[in-house]
């Protein structure tokens, strides 16, 4: 006896990487664009794909050891595969921060040098990109949506619908 397919109705494809040949491929009807929505880090090399950052977190300034230096607190949040710089977030806003060779993002503290460290306080923010949208998810239990300068939402992260795991 042989089985019947049966007609399909939606037919998902894609990966942000490769939304324009998926869309070429007639048997699909819808695409997914992952994590790509996002655009961390990781995909600001692609060329079939361009987008700007659409999710940043954001470290407090802890300490001022010096001129020219802040701390924060934790930030290392690296993204799986193998160890390297392209797998670490890095400091987006303020402009103008760098990572302290010997440091890179801590665990428990992230040193960070540069100019615009001198106009920093204790309690200010330092914003982030992270390397992959998964990381990111799984130590934030919701995203807070933002349009211009308001919080308009928050939704939960896709990896856990509320909870963070690491």
């Amino acid at each position: 006896m042989r089985a019947v397919a049966p007609d399909l109705e939606f037919v998902n494809g894609g990966g942000t990487g490769s939304v324009q040949h998926t869309a070429a491929e007639r048997a699909v009807t819808e695409i997914a664009a992952g994590s790509g929505l996002f655009v961390p880090r990781l995909f600001d090399h692609y060329t079939s794909f361009s987008g700007r950052p659409a999710a940043l977190f954001a470290q407090p300034v802890v300490r001022r050891p010096g001129p020219g230096t802040v701390t924060v607190l934790g930030g290392g949040y690296p993204a799986s595969g193998v160890a390297g710089p392209d797998r670490s977030p890095v400091p987006y806003l303020p402009e103008g921060l760098r990572y302290d060779p010997q440091e890179g993002a801590g665990e428990v503290q992230t040193p960070l040098h540069g100019l615009a460290a001198d106009d920093l306080r204790i309690g200010d923010k330092v914003w982030f990109r992270h390397a992959k949208a998964g990381e990111l998810c799984e130590r934030f239990d919701a995203l807070l949506l933002v349009e211009g300068d308001r919080v308009t939402g928050s939704v939960p992260t896709y990896r856990g619908e509320g909870r963070t795991f690491l």
